[in-house]
């Protein structure tokens, strides 16, 4: 008989009452046929906080489940430990705020196996509280889905991604501890594979659902979130680019905020295409600041502690 696909599922912690829903619905998990997964939780509080979750979601599993304490308020930290305690043939993520369908992990695998992909993402679903702002969710503006650049996906996230860890772009790679604190880790870690020939796939139907709580659900929050990714692809550009170059992308994220600027006057009276330009406004915003250094925005193990 030949060996079992050995899959380990990822979870990142930081003080998230939410784990224990997130791991409920990987005991609800449809395993495929010669699959043996494992659950791995990298706990990146200074206390150990998540052990008792952890042990007590041992007993709904009908998988392993292995507890890693990785401090502090660092998440590519934690996100490093999941990859250096995985000796599996697949890696997925994610987050500690979410829950998987029960055909979840089973049609990321199909799509791993149709593509022959290094790194397959699926969509997040956002569920919104009944007292969020109705612009927030007429314009779903939580949900996640990947980003195609001339017909290809270029970078990732890891709130719903399958890696094979074996592939040459990913072997070794580890996630960068400079932005644990701001996050855009992902993002450079995933544009870092794309570089190095990574590719990827996208399984529409791998669902996973993600609750906004009422401290996401303000236009203020998505407009930091937005303002951060600017500035991790303003740091990535940088770092490729010099003098003139850098300047000349600067001018041209300038431009196009401005346009987003001019969008969102135009728009004035609809609010979801209002605040659509207006978040991308403060995304070119970001990456301005990005291309010349500016200091990160650092939420993670602050802003982001308790929920």
């Amino acid at each position: 008989m030949s060996a079992p696909l050995r899959i380990d599922i990822a979870v990142c912690t930081f003080r998230r009452k939410a784990l224990m829903d997130t791991l409920a619905s990987l005991a609800r998990l449809i395993v495929p046929p010669g699959v043996r997964p494992r659950v791995v939780v990298a706990d990146n509080d200074i206390e150990p906080s998540a052990r008792p979750c952890v042990e007590t979601a041992g007993a709904l599993l009908a998988m392993e489940i292995v507890y890693v304490h990785c401090p502090a308020g660092n998440i590519s930290i934690a996100r490093n430990a999941c990859l250096e305690r995985s000796d599996a043939d697949f890696l997925a993520f994610v987050d500690d705020d979410e829950t998987v369908e029960p055909q979840w992990l089973d049609r990321l695998l199909a799509a791993a196996e149709e593509s022959d992909a290094d790194v397959v993402l699926g969509p997040v679903r956002a569920l919104y509280r009944p007292d969020a702002p109705r612009w927030m969710q007429r314009g779903d503006f939580h949900a996640t889905r990947p980003v195609w650049v001339k017909g290809e996906i270029r970078t990732g996230y890891t709130c719903n991604v399958l890696m094979r860890l074996a592939a040459p772009a990913i072997a070794g790679r580890r996630f960068d501890l400079a932005l644990g604190r701001s996050g855009g880790e992902d993002t450079a870690f995933f544009s870092a594979v794309h570089g190095a020939g990574g590719r990827f796939a996208f399984a529409a139907d791998a669902w996973v659902e993600e609750a906004v709580p009422a401290p996401r659900a303000r236009f203020s929050w998505l407009a930091q979130r937005r303002l951060r990714m600017g500035q991790t692809h303003g740091r990535l550009l940088a770092a490729r680019q010099e003098g003139a170059v850098r300047i000349g992308a600067a001018a041209v994220a300038l431009a196009k905020c401005a346009a987003c600027l001019a969008g969102a006057a135009a728009f004035a009276p609809s609010p979801v295409r209002r605040n659509r330009f207006a978040l991308r406004a403060f995304l070119h915003a970001g990456a301005v600041g990005g291309l010349f250094g500016a200091r990160a925005i650092e939420p993670y193990g602050k802003l982001e502690a308790v929920r």
